[in-house]
């Protein structure tokens, strides 16, 4: 179009562009490299903070503030020497840039004012052939600069695109399946073998055989590793075994509804994610629409939960902050607790639920677990093994098989032959050391 218009002065204006493009993209790319050189350089002195921030209370308690400050202003220097000299480079560089784009401009608009004068173009041309071929020149450059950009984006287009056309075994909002009212909590894990996907070569549960009775309450116990937290895990349908299967109802659980099954389960884990604004909302979570003010306070009640809850600023209506820190790890536990209470599950799963609590919030969490236990499936994994003497039923687990299972009297009676009568000795033997 510049050339039909001017030629004369379109043909000096693109045999400039090569330099003019080269400017503006060298431009482009010099901030946009030294933007992330600087985030790099920042980085580390913004650990160090983040890291002070989230331990304020080990940092105080240390009274190590001055420690830290000096450690964050060392942080601080690799990244001011490196500010310093990009700030150079940075004026040598743009100055240069803008130099010889103002330059170019600047031919361009003497060649076109003398061709102007001279009558060989006239005056709206000019200005037609200037903003063509100078915005040009900025257009290609940008195009030039963004296309490692375009590159990036692509690419991560393309992870995201894999990740929603990545196929499931398990759907967890699929329609299909059985979908019952009711359940009775009858479990029966039948030859079941089981690996985690992330270590397909080590095999948790072997030929992992075990009923477990509705309405009864059994404990797995074990040592670490053997694959009590496992079973959690395949009852609520976390993952699928490799071979053998689980029942529930003398049905294999693949054949239900996923959604409408987990309304029968509820979990309660060593670290209970309490997940709502309020006291309120943290007891409801998951549960039915519709729960009133009468059903939750009578699951705090059942979960020794509502005398804490009555004490605070507005009751069941306080704000908990995020991840329920104004709360003791007892108080969590029993809110988690009183959670599991309103939905009224067929089953329940204790996961650790008292391992990380002391002795006192222990006894309190205990005596609503009991509460909680009677009349539903619950399976119960624990670490502490008092708390499992009034389960009907133990099975000790040992690399992924039941090694002997029976009532804490019937096991004990085993003496030192028997793996639950040795564990029992050991942590009894432990805790008498740490009383002394």
């Amino acid at each position: 179009m510049g050339l039909l218009l001017a030629w004369r002065l379109a043909a000096v204006i693109i045999s400039m562009h090569p330099v003019l493009i080269l400017s503006f993209y060298a431009k482009i790319v010099l901030l946009k490299k030294f933007s992330k050189m600087a985030l790099k350089a920042q980085s580390e002195s913004s650990k160090v903070a983040a890291e002070a921030i989230n331990n304020h209370r080990t940092v105080t308690a240390f009274y190590s503030q001055n420690r830290i400050l000096r450690h964050f202003e060392l942080t601080q220097a690799a990244p001011r020497q490196e500010g310093i000299r990009q700030s150079w480079l940075a004026g040598i560089g743009l100055g240069l840039s803008q130099c010889i784009s103002h330059s170019c401009a600047g031919l361009a608009f003497w060649y076109g004012g003398y061709l102007v004068l001279h009558g060989q173009i006239t005056s709206k041309d000019y200005f037609r052939v200037l903003s063509i071929a100078l915005g040009t020149a900025r257009v290609v450059a940008d195009a030039c600069a963004m296309t490692s950009d375009l590159t990036k984006g692509a690419q991560t287009v393309a992870s995201v695109i894999d990740i929603f056309d990545r196929a499931t075994n398990i759907e967890p909002n699929g329609q299909n399946g059985l979908q019952e009212k009711s359940i009775n909590g009858d479990i029966v894990f039948s030859k079941v073998n089981f690996a985690y996907p992330t270590r397909s070569n080590v095999t948790v549960l072997r030929s992992f055989t075990l009923a477990i009775k509705a309405g009864r309450s059994t404990a797995l116990v074990g040592p670490s590793g053997s694959g009590k937290s496992t079973i959690i895990g395949l009852i609520e349908r976390f993952y699928d075994p490799i071979a053998g299967e689980v029942r529930i109802d003398g049905r294999n659980i693949k054949t239900y509804n996923l959604r409408s099954l987990r309304r029968h389960i509820a979990l309660v884990d060593q670290e209970p994610a309490l997940l709502g604004s309020t006291v309120r909302e943290c007891i409801t979570y998951g549960a039915e629409v519709g729960v009133t003010d009468a059903e939750v306070e009578a699951a705090a009640r059942a979960a020794n939960a509502h005398g804490f809850i009555s004490g605070l600023t507005n009751g069941y209506h306080t704000s908990l902050g995020e991840r329920g820190a104004q709360l003791s790890g007892g108080q969590k536990q029993r809110i988690a607790i009183a959670r599991a209470i309103v939905r009224n599950p067929a089953i329940l799963l204790l996961d650790e639920a008292t391992s990380a609590l002391d002795g006192k919030s222990e006894k309190v969490v205990q005596e609503a677990l009991e509460r909680v236990m009677v009349g539903r499936t619950t399976v119960l994994v624990a670490h502490r093994l008092s708390t499992v003497r009034k389960c009907d039923r133990i099975a000790v687990l040992e690399q992924g098989v039941v090694v002997e299972k029976g009532k804490h009297a019937s096991l004990m009676a085993m003496g030192s032959t028997g793996k639950y009568y040795n564990l029992v000795s050991l942590q009894t033997a432990e805790t008498n050391i740490s009383n002394q």
